[in-house]
């Protein structure tokens, strides 16, 4: 028999499969296993620059996540015109590209089961948590003080480190215990790099994807194969364009939320891949709230998680800093600006004009001051969504279509005038763009598997593109010099790491 919730909440994909998935791929150290607490969800570095980082920490009840061996729960809907409860539309019922905004959502768990004891679970500890920090090779460890996790924050704390060294590989340790006792609960290493400084040509490395949803993992173990890809390149920074996890169809509350987090970031390549490369996140609509939503929007599809809710679980699910909108240099020829894509935005369902925004007036005001201010050799802006496209016809979402013209027009001048290019995320196939009338470059990442491409139809060429493929993956991008003559060269790449394409820049 099944228990029922009716707390207009809840809900996660009906998976179609379910993964077998091994507890966690990395071992936990610990000098006191049997009381912890434990990091079973890792941690993570992000914001690096040349002279900081910020350390994302949580403290778990236990050393791994709950196994497949535990039920699901089944969401099911109250929908106007039936009598019965539903389940959740097959493929994407569209008003703009949403669900239906009408539906009502409830949650069924199994006898015995609950939030606590689903797949994937992996519930937070009270206790304290503090960061040990070391330039390679050195003895001495630098320590933080030593803070509590915050219960109201999913039992997470994040640490920004200051003073470091500029292009300098670190070690990292992690380290929990309880409150006011001496013994060390769990320890977790890694790594990471600074940037270089401002003025330094260095060669640099990073790469970049979206669509990494849990349901299309390609790795037997639980994760997705552009992790270990992406590590045995030994990239220097790691840009996440949104779309992190899918709330759409199971975050009908704030725990449910947090469990989609828990579980994506427990499993074993996410796991051993944060804790060794920094990743700069940004967030699109499936990660803030459903499919191509906007502040405004009103809709019961999601029960009682709020908009509002979705951006505050980003920032405490992620290193972050404020406002979500930020640019960082790295060395001399690279510098790059992540925009926030959701927080400001017009209704996509608005007629364009003047006053109809995606990025809002203040942000616009930022990026357009900060990258006149840059004397780098190569900018990039990256957005979660495109500016050239081409797009799909049922989208209206982005500054590659009519929907938000008027700004993307002003914008698109603006980048050709600073000679910018544009990385974009959202899209499921991967494209390198030209814009007919301005010249604008644009370079899609494509999803993070090969499960997960798809929307395009392959062999569907338009005369913008210079490539176009539906296939998993991502993309890298190394900047270098060569006779001090600096180069920009973007690859697409297959899950495996395969050079599907390859663009490069000179100055």
């Amino acid at each position: 028999m099944k228990m029922l919730k009716i707390t207009i909440h809840s809900i996660s994909y009906i998976s179609l499969f379910i993964l077998i998935i091994n507890v966690i791929g990395c071992t936990q150290q610990s000098n006191n296993q049997s009381e912890g607490p434990y990091q079973a969800t890792g941690f993570k570095i992000g914001e690096v620059t040349d002279n900081e980082a910020v350390i994302w920490t949580r403290l778990t009840s236990d050393p791994k996540r709950v196994g497949t061996e535990a039920p699901m729960p089944t969401f099911l809907y109250h929908a106007p015109g039936f009598d019965e409860l539903q389940e959740a539309p097959p493929g994407r019922v569209r008003t703009y590209g949403r669900r239906p905004d009408d539906w009502v959502p409830i949650v069924l768990y199994d006898e015995g089961s609950s939030i606590t004891y689903i797949e994937g679970a992996v519930i937070g500890s009270t206790g304290e948590t503090r960061v040990l920090y070391r330039p390679a090779g050195a003895t001495d460890w630098l320590l933080t003080d030593w803070e509590a996790v915050d219960a109201q924050r999913d039992f997470t704390h994040q640490f920004n480190l200051t003073g470091l060294v500029a292009g300098t590989e670190y070690e990292l340790r992690t380290e929990g215990r309880l409150i006011g006792d001496n013994t060390i609960g769990s320890s977790l290493d890694g790594s990471f790099r600074t940037a270089p400084p401002p003025d330094k040509p260095a060669r640099v490395v990073f790469a970049s994807t979206t669509g990494t949803d849990y349901e299309d993992q390609d790795t037997p173990e639980g994760g997705f194969q552009i992790h270990r890809t992406m590590l045995d390149m030994n990239v220097d920074f790691f840009v996440h364009t949104g779309d992190i996890l899918y709330y759409d169809e199971y975050a009908k509350n704030i725990e449910l939320a947090r469990w989609g987090w828990a579980r994506m970031f427990s499993l074993p390549t996410n796991f051993d891949f944060h804790r060794r490369i920094p990743t700069y996140f940004m967030k699109d609509d499936h990660d803030t709230w459903q499919d191509d939503a906007w502040p405004t929007l009103e809709s019961t599809y999601m029960g009682d998680f709020t908009f509002l809710e979705g951006i505050e679980i980003f920032k405490e699910q992620t290193p972050m800093s404020e406002p979500t909108y930020r640019t960082f240099r790295w060395g001399k020829d690279l510098q790059i600006w992540l925009v926030e894509g959701r927080d400001y935005r017009s209704a996509n369902s608005d007629p364009d004009g003047p006053t109809k925004t995606i990025w809002g007036a203040e942000q616009t005001s930022w990026f357009k001051e900060t990258v006149e201010a840059s004397d780098a050799t190569f900018r990039i802006l990256i957005s979660p969504t495109p500016f050239v496209g081409p797009d799909t016809p049922l989208k209206f979402d982005s500054h590659a279509t009519e929907s938000f013209g008027t700004e993307a027009r002003d914008l698109r001048a603006f980048l050709v005038e600073n000679d910018m290019i544009v990385i974009t995320g959202d899209r499921h196939w991967q494209y390198v763009s030209v814009h007919d009338e301005t010249g604008l470059r644009e370079y899609a990442t494509g999803a993070a598997s090969d499960a997960h491409a798809g929307t395009w139809t392959q062999g569907d060429i338009r005369p913008e593109h210079l490539y176009v493929n539906v296939v998993g993956g991502f993309l890298s991008v190394t900047a270098d010099r060569e006779d001090d003559s600096p180069s920009l060269t973007l690859r697409n790449h297959g899950v495996d790491g395969e050079i599907l394409f390859e663009d490069k820049l000179v100055r």
